[in-house]
């Protein structure tokens, strides 16, 4: 398709981008219309969102193709719908913004949209949430988002959002700039801030609000938008899915509701559990808790027969792939998370290294109550086997209750699935052929 220009034309396009998602992808187009359209081209190289508006650099706009168009305003959109500013937590700003940014783009590709140059997009990611693609962004990658997510404060790599004095501070620096947008009508954010009280879900008032104002809004001389606070990211974030769900509800009546958004919004919108959870929940499963009535002493005073509460020691194996894949970082993080279960969960554990083959130091064996470290004796950075931590099991004649396997599952699977309930805990995309696989958030 010819790129669409001129000097008068921008808010042309625009309209003509936000009609045809309307008409051809309703759940898009409708979180579109919450956004009015803000001209930033002073400060802003390409688009951004507040979660409030949407900002826009004429030039860059002039520069794409009207699909194109659509693609950035739904991009833009898709970021608030999925409250990706109230979801970082403790990561890292640039890689978690990398990974909103690989998400939202696979799932605007799936649904025909055409990607602008320079866009973020790797296969490998397909179907995964920000919060599983997190992980395998490597921090010393230069990937960039193609876009300013302006709901964040501007920090750096290294900082948190635990550290709620920075925030709080930066959110007090822009309050001066952003009243004086506010009073002088250069930015709109009334309709989508959340402010109002009396929201009634369905968000009507925002609905009704957003047909009287102009959209496009002309504001060369803005100051960018400070960072979200506290407050606005709560309402934002309650309003923003409201919204999702009614968008989303409204395009599968109309039919127009692509599989692959919604998969993404079935997920989204059931609970989770983070996978420490997840590993506890099947280790109290394999627990054995019973009352025990077997007669006692006749030593004992008293002819009553009481039931005593016995709780049966669980066996857990856990294997580690040492082949490089996963840092020494992450493996020491993730013994110290289980060593904080299995004293709970009375499990005794048998610890096994392996890449292509098994370590030789190899089995190590921690009651519960012993401290469960990584071993300095473990070696490794060979190719990945899973074959070798089975082949073991079945030669010890060892049925344990449970067996957990820390990896990128980027290896040799036994062609036969063993007779043991196994967990996979996987760091990155790859997909295992049995077994339970848990995602590392």
């Amino acid at each position: 398709m010819d790129k669409l220009s001129g000097p008068n034309n921008i808010e042309n396009i625009l309209t003509a981008a936000r009609t045809r998602l309307i008409l051809d992808k309703p759940f898009l187009g409708a979180l579109v219309l919450r956004l009015p359209l803000i001209d930033a081209s002073a400060w802003c190289e390409t688009t951004g969102t507040d979660a409030k508006s949407i900002y826009y650099n004429r030039g860059y706009i002039e520069s794409l193709s009207l699909s194109q168009v659509q693609f950035v305003l739904a991009h833009e959109a898709l970021h608030c719908g999925l409250s990706h500013f109230a979801r970082r937590e403790h990561r890292q700003r640039r890689r978690w913004d990398v990974a909103c940014d690989h998400a939202v783009n696979l799932l605007l590709v799936d649904d025909d949209l055409e990607l602008p140059v320079g866009a973020l997009l790797n296969a490998e990611y397909s179907g995964m949430s920000a919060e599983e693609i997190y992980p395998c962004i490597d921090e010393d990658d230069d990937e960039q988002p193609m876009d300013q997510h302006l709901y964040d404060p501007d920090v750096t790599d290294t900082d948190t959002r635990s550290d709620d004095s920075d925030i709080q501070a930066s959110v007090k620096s822009g309050d001066s700039d952003h009243s004086e947008e506010q009073s002088s009508g250069n930015q709109q954010t009334d309709e989508s801030s959340g402010d109002n009280s009396n929201n009634d879900g369905n968000d009507s008032n925002d609905s009704n609000d957003s047909n009287d104002r102009k959209d496009n809004k002309t504001g060369s001389g803005i100051n960018a938008p400070p960072p979200l606070t506290n407050r606005e990211r709560d309402q934002l974030d309650t309003q923003w899915q409201q919204r999702l769900a009614g968008a989303a509800q409204q395009a599968a009546q109309a039919g127009k509701l692509s599989d692959s958004i919604a998969r993404m919004l079935e997920r989204l919108l059931q609970p989770t559990l983070p996978w420490r959870a997840l590993i506890a929940r099947f280790m109290n499963s394999a627990t054995r808790i019973d009352y025990n009535l077997t007669r006692p002493s006749r030593r004992r005073e008293g002819e009553a027969i009481l039931p005593s509460l016995h709780t049966r020691q669980i066996d857990v194996v856990v294997a580690l792939d040492t082949s490089g894949s996963v840092s020494q970082q992450e493996l020491n993080e993730f013994l110290n998370e289980l060593n904080a279960i299995k004293g709970s969960m009375n499990a005794r554990v048998t610890l096994l290294a392996c890449d292509d083959k098994l370590n030789d130091n190899s089995p190590w064996l921690y009651e519960p109550w012993d401290p469960m470290n990584l071993p300095t004796q473990i070696s490794g950075g060979g190719l990945t086997d899973f074959c070798p931590v089975f082949t073991w099991l079945s030669r010890a004649g060892h049925q344990p209750d449970l067996v957990i396997y820390f990896t990128d599952a980027k290896g040799r699977f036994p062609t036969e699935k063993p007779h043991l309930p196994v967990l996979w805990l996987v760091k990155g995309p790859a997909p295992v052929p049995w077994g339970q696989r848990i995602q590392l958030n």
